[in-house]
């Protein structure tokens, strides 16, 4: 029997850190920028990779949510593509996976 409990919680500490990491983002974006141009261009490349990571890190709590989703209705744990148990290894290294390993792979 699949121990949802230990990924549940897995996935809450992740989202807590998500969470705190985006904050972090924010922040820096919210920063005034500085009045040295050479200054003021680096931290237009800073400024994109802080939002790349932010869409990515966004990208990543979605998917956390609709986990958290999964464990309340029970079907966490089974592929939403063929209805097959995820494996708890897969579940281990990615306990937000909605996805079997072949569904994955296929897709």
């Amino acid at each position: 029997m699949l121990d949802t409990q230990k990924y549940e919680d897995q996935l809450r500490a992740r989202l807590k850190e998500l969470d705190s990491r985006l904050h972090g983002i924010e922040d820096r974006l919210d920063e005034p920028a500085d009045d040295d141009s050479e200054e003021r261009a680096t931290e237009r490349e800073e400024d994109e990779v802080l939002e790349q990571l932010g869409m990515a890190g966004q990208a990543e709590i979605e998917m956390i949510e609709a986990a958290l989703d999964r464990v309340k209705s029970g079907t966490f744990g089974i592929c939403v593509s063929c209805g097959e148990q995820i494996s708890e290894e897969r579940l281990d290294i990615v306990p937000h996976a909605a996805l079997c390993r072949n569904c994955a792979r296929d897709k």
